[in-house]
């Protein structure tokens, strides 16, 4: 008898053995699962924090260029003032040293602007845009063309800061095309 105890012992320890592996590779399986996710769901935190800190640093600089803007936009005025006068400076009075110290200063002024990413717009003769131009005055000229400028415009790296303001073209005066034509055939006509 205590043989047979012994052999059905030894059937059920294998029995036993067997259920004892297959419930391991399931708990292998389930925590290999359980693994992955975890690393997928660390991956993907890392991912979102990589970005977050890429958003907040995109969000500081905006915020920079926010301000310098704001204080860009505060020396305008200043540089409209030294053109203005400039434009009242007589040809005799040009080389006059005090006249020659106020362009240094405003061209000192105007390249630390520039150093920053301030860019003058230059618009004369180009087609009126009403995203970039404040058209002022229209007047005899090719239309839709530039003509003048009033107050110049001025872009902070690459954003339009102030539309510069001018004089457009209303189309009364014949396009340069048209002119070469006319005069064409006034020639004819006098031959």
């Amino acid at each position: 008898m205590a043989e047979e105890d012994k052999v059905v012992s030894e059937s059920e320890a294998s029995e036993l053995a067997e259920d004892d592996i297959e419930s391991l590779k399931e708990a292998v399986v389930q925590e290999k699962e359980k693994a992955e996710r975890y690393l997928d769901n660390w991956q993907r935190t890392e991912a979102d924090f990589r970005n977050y800190k890429a958003r907040e640093e995109k969000q500081k600089k905006e915020l920079i260029d926010w301000a310098n803007s704001t204080l860009v936009c505060d020396i305008l005025p200043v540089l409209d003032a030294f053109d203005r006068a400039f434009e009242e400076v007589t040809p005799t009075d040009k080389e006059l040293s005090w006249i020659t110290g106020f362009r240094q200063i405003q061209k000192m002024l105007l390249d630390v602007l520039i150093k920053h990413g301030l860019d003058e717009m230059k618009c004369v003769g180009e087609t009126f845009d009403p995203n970039f131009h404040e058209a002022v005055v229209q007047q005899d000229g090719v239309e839709d063309v530039i003509l003048d400028e009033v107050r110049k415009g001025y872009k902070l790296k690459d954003k339009l800061l102030r539309a510069p303001q001018v004089v457009v073209g209303k189309g009364s005066e014949p396009s340069a095309a048209e002119s070469a034509k006319r005069a064409e055939e006034d020639l004819t006509r006098e031959e």
